[in-house]
């Protein structure tokens, strides 16, 4: 019992050391960028794709924000899943609204049974585009971005190794639901390692369209469930680099519950291990940050049992420095998010004493939460989103297998929350 104890007290303090650096990493990154932009002569004409099926908690502040880019020359086009669909009511009157002249709104005309229907609205998008259009940067519903983003977006995209560039979100710890908390603290390591291994986010991408063309990426879109993670790969494969832009983390406030972020963790573990170029590391590091624990939180609870009371105690100590380690370690960045987004001008919450208590309860949640939806997710063939459902075979074999548009019926009650 003494070797098992000394074997996990030194397994999670090492696992502790090692979110430590990895998280001084990539804070030492947000501190030395710097801000390279392009004057207006030198940008290119760029479209923005946003890809629309039911109404997103914010999509009319994301819209405004879309359409009132500093930036000289650039369309938003917004493919809609159908006329029905309750975002082109939206959509619509926040053009008119905005008085917007940049702007196209179309139905997605084709439905590919062989893709997602986010996948099949991009290549409707790209394959409209007229050459005038030198880059294409694509953004999601979820993402209210600030008055630079494109800018910043495009700018470095002028370097010739750099075949991508992107940012990525960043949830807020307060709200009503149990499901947000976990969301974010989950998403706290999921920002760093996407960093880490050059992974793209959709949210906030930009591509230039001769690399769309030259390394076959809209024909790999249109055989795929999602369009982001699997571009690491084949730009890596064409010597080009994925640029992570730290003044692109952008801040979201949508709401979940435990239910739903349960499904949506299954979805996004499935896509992981179909298009993660790193996938058996995201496993290495399951188990070392949700096996670990639990077994430290079941051996702890067996020794009581038994009466074990000075071994148990010192488990439990361990236990303690580590999860509270964790909890420093997320403050500690949170701090340092917070200072990129205060200075793009973007709202963000204050953490209370009740919050960070939360927080610290929310880390073991978060763990058995995240290894539920990773093992779900090792044995689903079917994934059903915002009301389609896709067979999922191999990364290239998807199959639509259930589609009808979305309706207002739809929408969740509390118009916060996610859909």
């Amino acid at each position: 019992m003494e070797d098992l104890a000394i074997f996990l007290s030194k397994s999670l303090m090492s696992w502790l050391v090692i979110q430590v650096c990895l998280t001084l990493v990539f804070i030492w990154y947000l501190r030395s960028s710097k801000k390279n932009l392009l004057p207006d002569d030198q940008l290119p004409k760029t479209a923005v794709i946003l890809c629309l099926r039911g109404a997103d908690p914010f999509l009319p502040r994301c819209l405004r924000s879309l359409l009132n880019q500093n930036y000289p020359q650039y369309d938003l086009k917004l493919i809609v899943d159908s006329h029905e669909d309750p975002a082109w009511k939206i959509a619509s009157e926040t053009i008119t609204e905005q008085e917007a002249t940049n702007v196209q709104i179309s139905p997605l005309r084709i439905v590919r049974n062989n893709c997602s229907l986010k996948c099949s609205s991009l290549v409707q998008a790209v394959h409209e585009l007229d050459d005038s259009y030198k880059v294409v940067a694509l953004v999601d519903a979820d993402t209210i971005v600030h008055v630079n983003w494109l800018r910043e977006l495009v700018s470095p995209l002028g370097d010739a190794k750099i075949g991508a560039t992107t940012g990525n979100r960043w949830y807020v710890p307060t709200g009503r639901y149990w499901g947000s908390l976990v969301r974010y603290i989950g998403n706290v390591s999921t920002v760093v390692q996407m960093f880490l291994f050059q992974i793209p986010w959709g949210g906030t991408l930009a591509v230039k369209t001769e690399v769309l063309r030259q390394t076959g990426l809209l024909d790999k879109w249109g055989q795929a469930l999602g369009e982001d993670f699997m571009m690491h790969n084949i730009l890596k494969k064409h010597g080009l680099q994925v640029k992570f832009v730290p003044s692109l983390l952008i801040v979201n406030r949508e709401e979940t519950d435990l239910f739903n972020l349960i499904d949506y963790l299954k979805r996004l573990m499935l896509c992981s291990r179909l298009y993660h170029p790193r996938w058996l590391a995201l496993v290495s590091e399951a188990v070392s940050s949700i096996l670990f624990p639990t077994i430290v939180i079941l051996v702890i609870l067996e020794w009581l049992l038994e009466a074990k009371w000075q071994a148990a105690t010192l488990l439990f100590g361990c236990y303690a420095v580590y999860t509270v380690g964790l909890l420093l370690v997320m403050l500690v960045l949170e701090l340092e998010i917070q200072r990129v987004v205060r200075s793009n001008d973007q709202p963000i919450a204050k953490l209370s004493a009740a919050t960070i208590i939360k927080m610290l309860i929310g880390i073991p949640l978060t763990q058995w939460v995240y290894g539920l939806a990773i093992l779900s997710s090792l044995w689903i063939s079917t994934v059903t989103w915002r009301g389609v459902s896709y067979r999922v075979q191999s990364p290239w074999n998807i199959r639509l297998i259930e589609y009808r548009p979305y309706q207002w019926l739809d929408q969740p009650i509390d118009s916060k929350v996610s859909l």
